[in-house]
């Protein structure tokens, strides 16, 4: 066990003859209390300072593997979060590839059906063209027949219907 001031101050000397002197022995000694007094003050304080740092030491371990920790998990979210990312654009991009197919199939399909419509109507009018041709010829023809001219030759004798005419009154 260390010695103590208290030791230093309490430890007696046996009486020797010619031994040293008293005086300075004590002296000696008070000194070396002093000393020590002060060397275990400052030995305590650097205990204290020790366990303080410690523990501030401890503390700041315990926010670094936190700060860690967090900083793991953080990429572990960022890295899920690319991922879904990824699985979601190419979900958008998939399904933007449907509906484009969608409405080319669309759009084809009335094309179709707009041609289709054409050639009937084209049909439709050829018909209605030969039928209105074949119309205007029978009216030429009903023109051109001698019936008209017959008509054209028939007299009519006008003085003898104003007569008629006359006499009715």
């Amino acid at each position: 066990m260390p010695l103590t001031p208290l030791d230093i101050h309490n430890k007696e000397f046996g009486k020797g003859f010619r031994g040293y002197n008293e005086d300075e022995v004590n002296e000696f000694l008070d000194q070396i209390m002093k000393d020590l007094e002060i060397l275990m003050k400052e030995k305590k304080e650097l205990e204290t300072k020790l366990k303080t740092s410690s523990e501030k030491v401890g503390h700041f371990t315990s926010i670094e593997e936190t700060l860690h920790k967090s900083i793991v998990v953080a990429q572990e979210a960022a890295e899920e979060v690319r991922r879904n990312s990824q699985k979601e654009a190419k979900l958008i991009v998939k399904e933007a590839e449907k509906n484009a197919d969608r409405i080319v199939n669309e759009a084809l399909t009335k094309a179709r059906r707009i041609a289709l419509e054409i050639e009937d109507l084209k049909k439709q009018s050829k018909v209605f063209r030969n039928r209105f041709k074949m119309l205007v010829e029978a009216q030429l023809d009903l023109i051109n027949t001698d019936d008209w001219n017959h008509l054209m030759e028939y007299d009519v004798d006008t003085e003898a219907i104003d007569r008629i005419s006359v006499t009715e009154d």
